[in-house]
């Protein structure tokens, strides 16, 4: 039986996935030629092959990005950019110091992967709802619904990054490219909370991970569709939905979510698409990737960005010195439980005279923990370790979502008696004791919960507090809130430069 793991690939030319019809637990990249648009998804194999290529920029490792949490946690009061220098990853630092403008900075990376989702999904709904030959109503209906979930959450990074984003919702030719102008943010919220709706029934209701990990599903779609009526402070609309995945707080709901009992256990490259992950994005170390591979991977390179610069002792394996964490973050978790899976000591390890390490730029001594690259995950394959790490990125899991209704039923004047028990049904899983349901409170927790996870940014961003928190980072009020529009996209076309970087 062919598997139908969704292992997120580089795909070739024309935006087209390129894949052999192999009986392995992955599709590969076809090396023997490329395939047109035209002649393309004229049977189910070819039809489940453009899903994965829909699905495949949610796990775009090479660039300015890596999966949206190196960059941003450096953007963040958490992380610094750090590396071997100041212009090392200089993508990141300008983010880390705010000094980007149009040409220089990460957002050409967060704009050329999420619009190459939005093509792809654009091409698989009209393929499939013109009708694919061989491909049941049902497959068909279950294509549609998860490539309008993957539009839904292009365009929610996109509009939360840019604001003023141009909206396409078809194919478009070239000429229409150049003449696009940019949709109203409400516009393009609107078009994401219908691409949810519409998609949710169509979604089943769990997936077997040992077949279908990394696939979404009606929970992975209401989840995003609360966190999105969140952004935009509805209330009433973000606790509802985000109540119908939660379920009771600290039991299972109707989706199979339930917190782990062990935090710890959350990051384990042995325990992927557990009951805590709501969207997980996979990465494998089959692949056997080397650095001619550059940059079409399914290992998780970020893993190696995060380890500590050449590092010589137990548990860990060297990296490049990436997201060394900020005093502020580690001081705030210390005496917490959850200080030891999210804090890497390397000093204290180096004190204890079992491990050196380069210190790098804006070093620390502390990094991430929860990503950290660990001798026992370390590849054993063909190909180079570096590149292959098995870590999946959860970006949405049951303890966030937790929060957000809390947080949602405080600012809408809810339930405050279910707002503290899930908040505090996420304390009680690290042995913490219960707190009031104030806003100050769930602020602080998720911090505390999510850290490194690339959550920070957006949550002080959403809630108006960035301008305090990042103003010795250099972020500037009115102005950082966003990303400009990369340059090369305002060259020969008619979008505008958002305000703030004119």
């Amino acid at each position: 039986m062919k598997r139908r793991y969704i292992h997120f690939l580089a795909i070739a030319a024309l935006g087209l996935p390129l894949f052999s019809s192999c009986e392995k637990e992955f599709l590969e990249v076809d090396p023997r030629g490329t395939v047109l648009e035209s002649n393309y998804y004229s049977n189910p194999e070819q039809a489940f092959a453009g899903l994965v290529a829909a699905y495949d920029p949610l796990g775009w490792e090479a660039g300015g990005t890596y999966h949206n949490i190196g960059a941003i946690n450096g953007a963040s009061d958490d992380a610094y950019a750090g590396g071997g220098g100041s212009s090392d990853m200089n993508t990141w630092q300008v983010w880390n110091n705010y000094t980007l403008d149009p040409a220089i900075g990460p957002q050409g990376e967060y704009w050329n992967r999420n619009f190459t989702g939005v093509s792809r999904t654009n091409t698989l709904i009209e393929k499939a709802e013109a009708g694919i030959p061989g491909l049941d109503a049902n497959t068909t209906a279950r294509y549609v619904a998860e490539a309008k979930f993957l539009r839904a959450y292009y365009y929610f990074d996109l509009v939360r990054l840019f604001r003023n984003v141009p909206l396409f919702t078809s194919s478009i030719s070239t000429d229409q490219i150049y003449n696009a102008t940019q949709a109203t943010p409400e516009e393009v919220y609107a078009q994401i909370e219908k691409d949810l709706a519409d998609a949710i029934p169509n979604l089943p209701v769990t997936v077997p991970a040992a077949t279908e990990g990394g696939r979404v599903t009606q929970g992975t779609a209401k989840a995003l569709l609360g966190k999105v009526h969140l952004y935009q402070q509805e209330w009433s609309a973000a606790a509802a939905q985000l109540a119908d995945v939660n379920g009771t707080p600290g039991g299972t709901s109707q989706y199979g979510y339930r917190l782990l009992d062990n935090f710890g256990d959350i990051f384990s490259p042995g325990n992927k698409f557990h009951s805590e992950s709501i969207l997980e994005i996979v990465h494998t170390t089959v692949a056997n990737a080397d650095w001619g591979s550059w940059p079409n991977f399914e290992g998780n390179v970020g893993v190696t960005m995060f380890g500590p610069r050449g590092y010589a002792g137990p548990t860990y394996v060297a990296g490049w010195g990436f997201n060394p964490l900020t005093l502020d973050l580690v001081n705030a978790l210390k005496g917490d439980p959850r200080y030891k899976y999210t804090v890497a000591n390397i000093d204290s390890l180096e004190q204890a005279g079992v491990a050196t390490y380069e210190k790098g730029y804006q070093n620390t001594g502390y990094f991430v923990e929860k990503y950290a690259p660990k001798v026992e995950w370390k590849s054993a394959g063909g190909g180079e370790p570096l590149l292959n790490w098995p870590n999946d990125y959860i970006e949405i899991r049951l303890a966030d979502t937790y929060l957000m209704e809390a947080e949602a039923l405080i600012q809408g004047g809810g339930d405050a008696t279910r707002a503290g028990e899930l908040l505090n049904a996420v304390r009680a899983r690290v042995g913490l004791a219960p707190v009031a349901p104030t806003l100050e409170n769930i602020y602080k927790e998720r911090r505390l919960e999510l850290a490194t996870e690339g959550h920070r940014w957006h949550d002080l961003v959403r809630t108006g507090r960035a301008a305090t928190v990042l103003a010795p980072f250099g972020f500037v009020a009115g102005k950082h809130e966003v990303l400009p529009i990369p340059q090369a996209e305002l060259n020969n076309t008619k979008l505008v430069q958002n305000p703030e970087y004119r």
